[in-house]
């Protein structure tokens, strides 16, 4: 089959932490191992998330008396790609000895006049206490909103159109080339006036990204990977409980927060009510039990898995 995964940057570093690159980098060696087992029996291709890191990044440079003004969000983005990417591939080669690997910098065009350039969402960076967070705001001139019980820097996060170099990616996992690309969503990008590239002030939902990516790659699964076994219905309250084989229809009927699992089921359900074909939300560590129905949430158009198209 041919897997596409993506995973979050709260794996390599952890919410409420702190850690330097050394550990992240260990962090990202975990996780590999994991993926490794999958990359040996597919064809994968990688996508992971760079919240944290870009938070951290942006933070340094506001800070940076060196520097007329901070570096940008699309520059910040293509520099958590390079790291995180770095970390990957060495830890890629090191698990999947002879195999060939490659992290790509990639860029995701988006709308110039998407709506969410006047509405920021998405989470960047470490967590405050309120008070903490609101006078970073002042400080910084940022939005900050509430995230669970703690409060979070928010940017726009404009929808993902297509990634700009799809066609090379596609070359590569045919040529038997496991991938890793569209990290943090990827450097989101418009085309002015004239045609031509250029960055904007975003970040990019690494997960809609990989919805989207799955689909033009003709993947046969899409698999979600973070800290949790399951979606949970009524999460939080003492009538949770864990949905393991489902629809979209089904998913689609159930509130989820708008800035943790929302974005994740909306592109799980993406995928699978374009293609036809299998997504997943499940824990990183349970990847290979996904693949066999064993774990984690599993949408498919009938929630069954497998479906007949891929035995």
């Amino acid at each position: 089959m041919r897997v596409l995964v993506a995973f979050g940057g709260n794996a390599l570093m952890r919410r409420g932490e702190r850690p330097d690159a050394h550990t992240q980098q260990a962090n990202v060696a975990v996780a590999v191992r994991t993926l490794a087992k999958v990359a040996e029996r597919h064809e994968l291709i990688i996508t992971h998330g760079n919240g944290p890191q870009v938070g951290v990044l942006a933070m340094e440079s506001a800070n940076d008396s060196n520097l007329t003004r901070p570096y940008p969000f699309d520059a910040l983005g293509a520099e958590t790609q390079g790291m995180i990417g770095y970390w990957m591939l060495q830890a890629l080669q090191n698990g999947l000895p002879g195999r060939q690997v490659i992290a790509l910098v990639t860029q995701t065009l988006v709308s110039a006049v998407d709506p969410a350039f006047s509405d920021p969402t998405k989470f960047v960076g470490q967590v405050y206490e309120q008070a903490e967070a609101e006078k970073l705001a002042a400080e910084y001139g940022w939005t900050v909103k509430p995230d669970g019980q703690y409060w979070r820097r928010v940017v726009p996060s404009p929808k993902p159109q297509r990634v700009v170099e799809t066609r090379l990616i596609r070359k590569l996992v045919r040529d038997g080339v496991t991938v890793v690309c569209a990290g943090g969503g990827g450097v989101p990008v418009i085309r002015d006036e004239n045609g031509r590239l250029t960055g904007v002030e975003a970040v990019i939902d690494k997960d809609l990204t990989g919805s989207l990516l799955a689909e033009a790659l003709e993947c046969d699964a899409f698999l979600i990977l973070t800290d949790v076994p399951r979606v949970m219905r009524d999460f939080g309250t003492p009538q949770q409980t864990e949905i393991g084989h489902t629809t979209p229809h089904e998913l689609r009927s159930i509130d989820f927060p708008a800035g943790s699992m929302g974005p994740k089921v909306e592109a799980v359900c993406r995928f699978v009510e374009t293609t036809g074909d299998m997504a997943a939300i499940g824990k990183l560590d349970q990847a290979l039990e996904i693949l066999d129905g064993k774990a984690g949430t599993i949408i498919t158009p009938n929630a069954t898995w497998p479906l007949s198209s891929t035995l």
